[in-house]
């Protein structure tokens, strides 16, 4: 077994989810100003201790990102096969535009977008959430013209409305996220302007 695949030792591994949990706080609270000095700090472990499981600031903030776009992943995995195709696909939006409420992490994605294994990571995120949606189409639970490149553009949007509001309700997001669900669903559905977006 080669040293990239050896599984962690116990205390490695609690070290690395340590930094990561670091990282995320630390990169919520100061964007990419956040430095690995701090992050170690915030995780309790030497600074060292950072680079034996990253090599640069940019993989470690790759790392972060692969373990959110995975979390979601397996949250759509998880949902698909349920009894209700049109429920599925709402909790799995509902989920993600909660997770980006509380917290934002969407502009690390720029910066690791050129990393394979987050590419890899994506690509499963966009398998799943398109599982997700040709259920839900499958189903007639949302129009038929509806793509996963749709819903994965969307997925921010009840946050980013809400954005706009100075002193937002915390729940007011929901709002939107109905909004914008009633507008995936067939009863009443125009012909769209524009052709299905094509993400890579």
């Amino acid at each position: 077994m080669s040293s990239s695949t050896r599984p962690l030792r116990a205390d490695a591994a609690r070290n690395r989810a340590l930094l990561l949990a670091a990282a995320e706080d630390e990169f919520v609270e100061r964007g990419l100003e956040a430095s690995v000095a701090d992050i170690a700090r915030r995780a309790g472990v030497a600074k060292g201790t950072v680079f034996r499981h990253f090599a640069t600031k940019e993989a470690l903030i790759a790392a972060v990102v692969r373990e959110r776009l995975a979390t979601l992943a397996a949250v759509a995995r998880e949902l698909h096969g349920g009894s209700d195709a049109g429920a599925d696909l709402l909790a799995f939006m509902t989920h993600a535009a909660d997770a980006r409420r509380q917290r934002d992490l969407t502009f690390l994605l720029s910066v690791s977008a050129d990393d394979p294994q987050v590419r890899d990571v994506g690509d499963e995120l966009h398998a799943a959430i398109g599982a997700l949606v040709d259920r839900a189409r499958t189903a007639g639970a949302i129009r038929a013209d509806v793509t996963e490149g749709d819903v994965f553009l969307l997925l921010c949007a009840p946050v980013h409305v809400v954005e706009n509001h100075p002193d937002p309700p915390e729940d007011l997001w929901r709002r939107y996220l109905a909004i914008l669900f009633d507008g995936l669903r067939p009863d009443g559905a125009h012909a769209l302007p524009a052709p299905p977006p094509v993400l890579s």
